[in-house]
């Protein structure tokens, strides 16, 4: 590492030359900041932070301890018992009434309900695909997945029988979104705009129009008064039918439509977080790069595809005729979020001068809003904000303290920068169980810049099993689903973000689809998102994010909200009901205990090898019986926390644990047999750093701070770069976040 310092030398700081040259060659170039500057920033904010940062970590150990404690010698206990001792040590705090009073949010954030894609920062063609995914294909969506059941093999190519069924699909979501005074959508034959505010519907039997007229929204010209795109909303969300008969679908089509393109994802969170693999400076630029890039507009990411090299740029906007005859501009691209790490992580690759890691969150947040610079001062060649705000996650915080003080982070780098006041947003990932039995105090410290609060129920059930690790030994890990906690934490995050105003101003969450091949499945059970008043879900790919944005065209969320206001708040006391096995497990049998232990251990193995061996931060990871399942820190959370608790309660003990490790390790090489790179586990399962790395995050698990993953994989993932070089690009499996089904629209 190379020192840092100001003019005056009193931000001596030892920096990574790859964080060094990112910041002077490419973050700051056009904006009037100097290099010393920035540094100099970065070590004023660690010194006034740092110190709060372990106080409050210190705090999270200390209630643990507490809590441990209590359990081991109540059990479970009684419910109102345990309330009245968490409020006694102060984790349970008075229930408070707050009301958000945000200023300056975009309208995908305040008013359009739809999907929302989380992409790892560190790959740019997979970022650049997120950004861009604001409109997807409905044709390809439906054509190129298990949306619609295959009556047929396909045959290669474009197939006109697999053709045929989507366009009927199609006609059938036309008639149930976009109904016509009369006839179906499968009887037109011609769509006209005889004047700017006016469709003509031509059937066999007639013209015809919308039955809710207000619902067409512009189209782009054609030929005479023959569209070359008709565009229609319902419920904030845009649909666009392309008409273009000289293509192979236009020519199967009824009425010449060649596409039905669907506003899509309205929201991508850039993920520095829990779907990459950043351990050193050269991974935190890689995935730098990518965040800086789509704000300015100039990220582009060329790549082999199919036997051609393909260049993604970041979309321009579309442009429509409006119904009043005037141009309307609707964005190309999602409105972009960013989400930074959280206040335990620390990154080696920029230190003190007396050799303490920095606070990466100060790092990150300061990244984040100066590569949004460039836009706000009009330097980008695409608009992201239309508002002048800039949208930053945060997760993984324990309480309204440690709300409070990434708010007052923020705060600082808005001076820093000479921002206004607010600029910077943020959306509360209320992922850990202090935050979510003290929601309405958590929202109230942030009440005029939150714009997000979401269930990450999977980082939550983690939290949960770690939290009552003393109580006796968990559920089964399926079997979370259906406890009471966490029935009572989906229903509460809705209930207290309602009534702190969050209807018209900020997002309500829920949590991702893990099976990125399952969209049948997805289409037949995600629609209880925002059936149950959130305004947003999250998706793990593009084409899932047009799959589920018709479950935003069949339910108006701002509608539900306004009667799920109105219905009791779910009572907090059902969160404290511990996910326990009734008489310490002694009911299940030997079956079940050693599939719950191989179940866990070949996830922890798959997702693993990757992360530390080939540096993936998020992938599709194939279960026991071949299902590929999205796994990212947070499911890793929940499998090492499982194993840990009924490997302290008894029910496995360590030579089963390791027996099954050594078996599931010959499973995960078998399926990552043909991955570029790849070194197999059983090769030398003592020398093996991805099978070190699986154990750590077991045998540790009980004394992990929070159940956390990250010490163990950066540790092993570190060793590994050492052993092997550090010049590997990070990669994700394209199956998660970058389409390759057959395009029969393009």
């Amino acid at each position: 590492m190379e020192i840092v310092t100001d003019g005056n030398e009193t931000a001596g700081l030892r920096v990574d030359p790859a964080l060094r040259d990112f910041v002077a060659d490419e973050l700051l170039v056009g904006l009037d900041l100097e290099p010393a500057w920035f540094w100099s920033t970065v070590a004023e904010l660690h010194g006034r932070f740092a110190g709060r940062v372990e106080q409050l970590l210190r705090r999270r150990d200390e209630l643990q301890e507490r809590i441990d404690g209590w359990h081991r010698e109540h059990g479970t206990g009684d419910v109102e018992a345990l309330e009245a001792f968490l409020t006694d040590i102060g984790y349970l705090l008075p229930l408070e009434e707050p009301a958000v009073r945000v200023e300056r949010v975009d309208r995908e954030i305040a008013e359009v309900p739809g999907p929302q894609l989380v992409v790892p920062a560190t790959v740019s063609r997979y970022a650049l695909n997120a950004a861009n995914a604001r409109w997807g294909s409905l044709f390809d969506a439906l054509y190129g997945t298990d949306a619609l059941p295959t009556e047929h093999q396909p045959a290669p190519g474009y197939d006109e029988r697999r053709g045929a069924q989507v366009i009927t699909e199609a006609d059938r979501l036309l008639d149930r979104f976009f109904p016509l005074v009369e006839g179906s959508h499968a009887d037109v034959v011609a769509y006209r705009v005889p004047s700017a505010g006016e469709l003509a519907v031509e059937t066999g039997s007639g013209t015809t129009g919308l039955a809710d007229p207000a619902q067409f929204a512009g189209h782009r010209p054609g030929d005479g008064d023959r569209p070359a795109a008709v565009l229609l909303r319902r419920h904030g969300l845009h649909l666009e039918l392309t008409i273009d008969p000289s293509t192979r679908v236009g020519a199967q089509h009824h009425a010449g439509v060649s596409d039905a393109v669907l506003e899509s994802a309205v929201t991508t969170i850039v993920d520095l977080e829990d779907s990459v693999a950043t351990v050193d400076g050269p991974d935190k630029v890689g995935a730098y790069r990518t965040w800086l890039g789509l704000r300015t507009g100039e990220l582009t990411a060329s790549f082999s595809k199919g036997g051609r090299t393909v260049t993604r740029t970041v979309h321009g906007d579309r442009s429509y005729v409006g119904v009043d005859g005037q141009e309307l501009t609707l964005p190309g691209r999602a409105l972009l979020l960013v989400r930074n790490v959280g206040h335990h992580m620390r990154l080696d690759a920029v230190r003190t001068a007396d050799g303490e890691p920095l606070l990466e969150e100060v790092l990150d947040a300061l990244v984040s809003a100066v590569a949004a610079l460039h836009e706000l001062r009009g330097h980008a060649r695409v608009s992201n904000t239309r508002t002048g705000s800039v949208y930053i996650v945060k997760p993984k915080m324990h309480g309204p303290d440690e709300v409070a003080l990434s708010v007052e982070l923020l705060a600082a780098v808005e001076e820093a920068l000479g921002l206004e006041p607010t600029t910077l947003k943020i959306g509360i990932m209320d992922e850990e169980k202090r935050t979510s039995t003290n929601l309405e105090a958590c929202i109230a410290r942030a009440a005029d810049r939150v714009i997000f609060i979401n269930t990450g129920f999977l980082d939550r059930t983690g939290d949960e099993i770690h939290t009552d690790f003393e109580a006796g030994p968990v559920v089964r890990k399926d079997d979370q689903r259906s406890q009471t906690w966490l029935r009572t934490y989906e229903d509460r995050n809705v209930d207290v973000a309602l009534r702190a105003g969050f209807a018209g101003q900020a997002q309500i969450g829920k949590g991702m689809w893990a099976k990125p091949a399952a969209m049948r499945e997805m289409l037949d059970t995600k629609g209880a998102h925002p059936r149950a008043g959130a305004n947003t879900a999250w998706v793990p790919s593009p084409t899932a994010a047009t799959l589920h944005a018709l479950h935003y065209l069949e339910t108006d969320v701002l509608a539900v909200q306004e009667q799920t206001r109105k219905r009791p708040l779910a009572d907090r006391r059902g969160l404290l009901v511990a996910p326990v096995l009734p008489d310490g497990g002694a009911g299940l049998t030997d079956e079940e205990k050693r599939h719950e232990l191989e179940t866990n251990a070949q996830s922890i193995l798959g997702y693993v090898v990757r992360w530390v061996g080939l540096g993936i931060g998020c992938s599709t990871v194939p279960d026991l019986e071949g299902v590929g399942l999205m796994e990212d820190r947070a499911t890793l959370r929940i499998s090492s926390q499982q194993i840990a608790n009924w490997l302290h309660h008894g029910l496995v003990d360590e030579a089963q644990v390791r027996e099954t490790f050594a078996r599931m390790a010959a499973v995960v090489d078998e399926q990552n047999a043909g991955e570029p790179g790849y070194q197999p586990m059983c090769a030398d399962l003592d020398g093996s750093p991805s099978f070190q790395a699986a154990l750590d995050l077991v045998f540790s698990g009980r004394r992990e701070p929070n159940g956390y993953t990250e010490r163990a994989l950066t540790t092993w993932r570190q060793r590994a770069k050492a052993t092997a070089g550090s010049g590997e690009e990070p990669r994700t499996r394209e199956a998660v976040l970058d389409d390759s089904a057959p395009s029969p629209a393009s």
